[in-house]
C-alpha cells in the first residue's frame, strides 16, 4: 500500500495513505497530538512508579518515544509493548526524522533503539524502559489479561479499520487491563463510547488534540 511523508502544521512528519484516506498522526501536528492523546490524557493520569503500557498502531513510534521521555522524566520504570500488523520501512522512518525534532533529539540514541530493537522479545532501550514489538494482526493477538496499566488506542479510524472498533476488539482491551486501568483513545465516536461503557468501563469525553474537538478516556472500574 502507498505511502506518502507529508510535514504537518506543528512542523512534525506523519505518513500519509492515500489509498485508505488515512494519516498516521493529525495533520493539525503529528507530535502535539501525540502529546495531547496519550501522555496528557492517559500517561499523567497513571500515578505507579513503574508502568506497563499497550499501544496498538506501533506505527511510527512517536507514541513510544515520547513515553520514553516522560518516563524519564518522571522517573519511572516502563514495560511497553507495541502491537504492530504493518510494521513501517525502516527507510520511511528516517524520512520522519522524528529524532531532529527538538523534543525528541536529546533521546535519539533511544529512538534508534526501539526501531532496531528485535520483534516479540522485550529489549532494553534504557535503564528504566523495556519494549516488546509484536509483529501480529490484531484477530490474532490475545493480550495476557490484566497485564496493563494503561493502553494507548491508536489504530486507524472506524471508516478505514471498522474491525477494529467492535465490541470483540474493544472486550480485549478491557480484559488486558488492570482494575483502574486507563484506555486512552483520539477517537470519540458514540458508538465506540456506547461500546466502551457496555464492557463496564467509565468513560469520559474529554478535550481533543488541535483540529479535533473531543476524544475519549476510559477507566476500568
Amino acid at each position: 500500500m502507498k505511502r506518502e511523508i507529508i510535514t504537518t502544521k506543528d512542523g512534525s512528519k506523519t505518513i500519509y495513505m492515500p489509498d485508505i484516506y488515512e494519516h498516521y498522526h493529525s495533520n493539525h501536528g503529528a507530535l502535539q497530538e501525540a502529546l495531547h492523546v496519550f501522555i496528557k490524557s492517559g500517561w499523567d493520569e497513571i500515578k505507579t512508579k513503574e508502568v506497563s503500557v499497550l499501544e496498538i498502531g506501533f506505527g511510527t513510534g512517536l507514541n513510544t518515544i515520547i513515553t520514553v521521555i516522560a518516563g524519564q522524566n518522571d522517573n519511572k520504570t516502563v514495560h511497553y509493548t507495541g502491537l504492530e500488523a504493518f510494521p513501517v520501512t525502516l527507510e520511511d522512518i528516517e524520512l520522519l526524522k522524528y529524532d531532529e525534532l527538538e523534543y525528541i533529539a536529546p533521546f535519539s540514541e533511544s529512538y534508534q533503539k526501539l526501531h532496531t530493537a528485535k520483534w516479540d522479545e522485550f529489549v532494553a532501550i534504557s535503564e528504566s524502559f523495556t519494549l516488546k514489538k509484536v509483529e501480529q494482526k490484531m484477530e490474532d493477538y490475545i493480550p495476557e489479561k490484566e497485564s496493563f496499566d494503561l493502553i494507548y488506542y491508536d489504530a486507524f479510524g472506524p471508516r478505514a479499520q471498522p474491525f477494529m472498533w467492535t465490541t470483540e476488539v474493544l472486550q480485549k482491551m478491557y480484559d488486558a487491563l488492570s482494575t483502574n486501568g486507563i484506555f486512552v483513545t483520539y477517537c470519540a465516536k458514540g458508538d465506540v463510547r456506547r461500546s466502551l461503557i457496555s464492557l463496564g468501563f467509565e468513560v469520559e469525553k474529554i478535550p481533543g488534540p488541535p483540529g479535533k474537538r473531543e476524544m475519549l478516556r476510559a477507566r476500568k472500574i
